[in-house]
């Protein structure tokens, strides 16, 4: 529910490569807009909370400052600021409003000047670096084994991010760099959410500048209620939190016969056990709040 989006698109993604389904070039580019503000924006959660993890207060009253900006422009867009059930098997459900460039540029503009303050506020901070640095630290080897994605993977050198190495949507027209760490830490697991907020900025502006004006923003000849045939797919993307796959099974009917979701806190929370050893008590909140997972993706 954090990286709503980032969700609703795999899953569409799924339908639409079972139905063999061709994408309008101006719906895939608003959904990557939206996406990538919903990367910033589940970020921005993170650095606030984990802020508050290692005993900082302000750092979450910066990013809730910076993260209604972009719930805001969510909810002019969809109607919602959570649930926004707004992709469609095909495309999107409306277009958006007629200044939603403006509105996204004004935005953008914004997050770049807050990106910077966040990280001036608790990056270098002596307390936090106390808190942070060498404390649950992983190996990219250990990392792979734990099935561990996204930051947490990238922090232990690890160059994996499935926009770049699978890409999907558009993102093979986007330039933009992977951040990776070295040591694995706490630190690094942070650190790297703050430069990912900055090459998703990058990303949101290269699409500005693409995207269509005038073309439709849904596949013609669906079905309100899609029918894909019977087969089944895995479709993966990524996620703020590492890789967010569902598999799919389709028997012919409005509803899927099976759907599996391989979600990214699931897995990254496996790691836990690893990260504690020999750590202190007092270093179990920072360890877990550096893992940045969202409960609703781990329970079953």
């Amino acid at each position: 529910y954090i990286s709503n989006l980032n969700n609703e698109l795999v899953f569409t993604m799924a339908v639409e490569k079972l139905m063999d389904v061709q994408v309008p070039e101006r719906a895939e580019y608003i959904r990557v807009i939206l996406c990538e503000l919903n990367r910033i924006s589940s970020h921005l959660l993170f650095y606030g909370t984990f802020g508050l993890d290692a005993g900082a207060m302000t750092p979450a009253l910066y990013s809730f400052r910076e993260r209604e900006r972009i719930q805001r422009l969510f909810e002019s867009v969809t109607g919602a600021r959570m649930m926004h059930n707004y992709f469609r098997v095909g495309g999107l459900k409306q277009d958006v409003p007629e200044d939603f460039n403006e509105r996204v540029l004004q935005v953008i503009q914004e997050l770049e000047k807050a990106i910077n303050e966040c990280d001036q506020l608790l990056s270098k901070n002596e307390v936090f670096l106390a808190r942070t640095r060498n404390i649950g630290v992983i190996s990219s080897e250990d990392a792979i084994a734990l099935g561990v994605s996204g930051p947490s993977l990238r922090a232990t050198g690890i160059p994996y991010d499935l926009r770049v190495i699978e890409p999907y949507s558009v993102y093979d027209r986007f330039e933009f760099d992977i951040p990776v760490g070295k040591l694995g830490d706490s630190w690094e697991r942070y650190a790297l959410r703050v430069e990912e907020m900055r090459q998703s900025v990058s990303i949101i502006k290269q699409a500005l500048q693409q995207l269509p004006e005038n073309s439709p923003v849904m596949a013609s000849g669906l079905r309100r209620l899609p029918r894909p045939p019977k087969g089944e797919v895995y479709v993966r993307a990524e996620n703020p939190r590492g890789e967010f796959g569902v598999y799919l099974v389709s028997a012919g009917e409005t509803k899927p016969y099976r759907v599996k979701v391989r979600a990214p806190s699931f897995s990254n929370l496996q790691s836990i056990t690893h990260l504690l050893r020999e750590a202190y008590v007092a270093d179990s909140v920072v360890i877990l709040g550096s893992i940045d997972i969202i409960l609703g993706e781990v329970d079953r």
